[in-house]
């Protein structure tokens, strides 16, 4: 059952000075690319992988809960620093084995077993996996690599190798020599060749796998590689906006701050399209290290709604959040007793891509106010609102948004909101979309769904966004 509400004010707002937007009739030429069925996707460190799909509740159901809006389940990413600390075991009767002093530690070695890759078999949707190069065990990798090309039809990319910028020369990969740019390039390019030569497989690597861009790059990659390299599927960055230890709600979620530091990244994707392969965010999220204080909170799931819209602006085909350590993880979107914040941005992000074809900007990206047009065969079906001001007390300032070039006579919307931008589920301060939660320890949604509504008069209507909120628009 939905509540229609009246589109308005909520709670006690002050407005200041009013934007007006022409909603082109179709895309615009700074319209994106086709979008994929699931830009927005996740990624579960790998020695963390098999709790998350077996013993925690809320796994399951919040990534259903995604699915149910696109009709295609999220895809996955399984990976992170343990894939290069982890040797397969063909012999183990566990999916992992791994000593810890403490729960919320990650293991420095650990072994996984066949049943490890029986697990993500049974995902419904499509799956990167992130195996071991930094040990260089070639063997045991390729081992591993021909089980999963055997036994996954999800299998969509073997990553080999996590985050090369950060091996040494005493990781048994660089055989005591620095490990540099070019050395990372030709150890890539060689054992692509030799996995994807004993697996007779191409088209089957997400290569690169590269924090940031530099020292090394995509760009650099390619460069090196020379012609199109037949083995590859994608190519692959990670990007963390910002560091556990100095982190900054209000930058993180900053419209103009997004779109200033995702901008290196252009080089990277026009790399990737170069050479007619996509560009992804294999492994994002708000902060190093398993995330910072600012990680839990609602500002950083408005961050994750208008970080995914800006990058696939950008040209990159899906981001995959990184879900870390269970129990000592800030930026996780669920765990086994608290959902997270970031969670509501996520879903709302998908909400509004949801069978989409295209989105084009309607601003210039240079304000704290964006607004996004979104098209399906052609067409404008929704506008998204966002509010990036910062808010954390008092009466709460808003933004009045015109659109023209509206064709309906009445137009519905659907709000997201927490009462701050520091607002925490954990502290008691839901998030909610439209009006509904997700509750905690199984991520089930809850309450009543709020459908708020506006006339439209000569092709036009005018709604409010309070800061640290976003409005999805169905025309």
């Amino acid at each position: 059952m939905a509540l229609l509400f009246s589109l308005g004010l909520v709670g006690h707002i002050t407005s200041v000075s009013g934007l007006s937007f022409s909603v082109p009739a179709s895309p615009p030429s700074n319209a994106s690319g086709q979008l994929s069925a699931a830009p927005v996707g996740v990624s579960l460190e790998f020695f963390a992988f098999p709790a998350y799909m077996e013993d925690v509740d809320a796994t399951t159901t919040c990534l259903q809960n995604l699915k149910d809006l696109t009709g295609t389940w999220p895809p996955l990413r399984i990976g992170g620093t343990t894939q290069d600390r982890a040797t397969y075991d063909a012999a183990s009767t566990n999916a992992v084995n791994y000593t810890v002093a403490s729960p919320s530690d990650a293991p420095d070695s650990l072994t996984f077993g066949p049943s490890f890759i029986s697990i993500a078999a049974s995902y419904g949707g499509d799956i990167i996996l992130g195996l071991n190069r930094r040990l260089d065990n070639q063997s045991n990798t390729i081992a591993a690599a021909a089980l999963a090309k055997s036994k996954m039809d999800n299998l969509y990319a073997i990553e080999l190798g996590n985050e090369p910028n950060f091996f040494t020369s005493s990781d048994p990969i660089a055989d005591g020599e620095s490990w540099t740019a070019s050395a990372d390039y030709s150890s890539e390019v060689s054992w692509q060749d030799a996995v994807c030569g004993n697996l007779s497989a191409s088209n089957v690597i997400s290569a690169g796998v590269f924090f940031g861009t530099s020292p090394m790059s995509i760009a650099g990659l390619t460069v090196a590689e020379g012609g199109t390299n037949a083995y590859v599927k994608d190519y692959c960055s990670h990007n963390y906006p910002q560091s556990a230890s100095t982190a900054n709600l209000s930058l993180l979620m900053s419209h103009t701050g997004i779109a200033s530091e995702i901008e290196p990244f252009a080089k990277e994707v026009s790399a990737a399209k170069s050479k007619n392969k996509p560009h992804i965010f294999g492994e994002t999220n708000s902060a190093t290290q398993g995330g910072g204080g600012i990680s839990p909170t609602y500002g950083a799931g408005l961050w994750i709604l208008d970080y995914v819209m800006q990058t696939l602006l950008l040209g990159t085909e899906a981001l995959y959040f990184h879900q870390g350590t269970i129990g000592n993880c800030q930026y996780c979107w669920w765990g086994r007793y608290d959902m997270g914040s970031p969670y509501y941005g996520a879903y709302f992000a998908t909400m509004a891509l949801a069978n989409a074809d295209q989105i084009a900007p309607l601003d210039d990206q240079k304000s704290a106010y964006a607004a996004y047009a979104i098209y399906k065969s052609g067409a404008p079906v929704r506008v998204l609102l966002y509010n990036s001001d910062y808010y954390t007390s008092g009466t709460r300032p808003s933004q009045t948004y015109t659109l023209s070039g509206l064709s309906s006579g009445i137009v519905t919307a659907k709000r997201l909101t927490a009462p701050y931008s520091t607002s925490r589920v954990d502290y008691g301060q839901n998030p909610s979309v439209a009006g509904q939660t997700f509750a905690n320890g199984t991520c089930s949604i809850q309450g009543t769904k709020i459908t708020e509504s506006t006339t439209v008069s000569a092709g036009a209507a005018t709604f409010t966004v309070g800061a640290s909120e976003a409005l999805l628009v169905y025309l």
